[in-house]
């Protein structure tokens, strides 16, 4: 594992300031001083210190939530609205969301403190899927279905639906289901916007293979063994 890999993992700090904790010869590996960039060490075996205290990974958690409406994704909100830190144990402080979902959007969030989880599940080369449910104003026509698939554009940045398709539709609300992979910022609500589209209600129900299921709003499970592998790709 790479050295900054480990100080991230550890608790340190993220892996773009562990490197820079690294140049400026702060830590050690079995006593000796590591400045270069990519040095391997093993978690099992190695002895990494930082400014000459011992420095071990930590447990790493996968958590799923049920965020609620109205709160936000973070852990300190200077407005003082409700944050995810509230829904989840006090000793879990260093967990941090894996991607966002806004204060009005509601449904299945990964907290983690593994770096590379949370970047596998977030980065567009890996293509993990995310399925939402999007209640919204007004009889939704098929064509402006097509046109999600297609993909709009706003702000010069293309926003698209890997698929799309109507549940229900009245002249009152109609009910899509949206499956996208990249997850850019707000991206569903800037579609539907471009569109005309009034959103009334947007939930995130699955996360690859893992479906926000029978889990309760505001409540929260930790994943198992074999959802930690599936969302992996391994």
């Amino acid at each position: 594992m790479r050295l900054q890999k480990y100080l991230a993992e550890a608790g340190v700090a993220s892996r773009r300031a562990s490197e820079r904790i690294i140049l400026e010869g702060r830590v050690a590996v079995n006593g000796t001083v590591v400045r270069e960039l990519g040095t391997k060490v093993d978690p099992a075996h190695d002895r990494v210190t930082l400014d000459g205290g011992p420095v071990k990974a930590k447990r790493k958690i996968y958590v799923a939530l049920n965020k609620p409406r109205g709160v936000v994704c973070s852990r300190n909100d200077p407005s003082k609205r409700q944050t995810i830190g509230e829904l989840v144990p006090a000793e879990w402080e260093h967990l941090y969301s894996v991607g966002r979902l806004d204060r009005d959007s509601e449904g299945l969030l990964f907290l983690t403190n593994d770096g590379e989880f949370s970047l596998r599940l977030t980065h567009p080369r890996y293509g993990v899927a995310k399925k939402y449910l999007v209640t919204t104003e007004g009889r939704i026509e098929p064509n402006v279905l097509d046109k999600m698939r297609a993909g709009v554009f706003d702000q010069d940045e293309r926003l698209k639906a890997q698929r799309a398709r109507i549940i229900s539709a009245s002249n009152k609300q109609s009910l899509l289901e949206l499956e996208l992979l990249e997850g850019k910022y707000r991206e569903i609500r800037r579609m539907c916007d471009v569109l005309g589209l009034k959103v009334l209600r947007l939930q995130r129900v699955q996360i690859g293979k893992i479906k926000l299921g029978e889990l309760k709003v505001g409540r929260w499970r930790t994943l198992t063994d074999g959802e930690i592998i599936s969302l992996l790709g391994q």
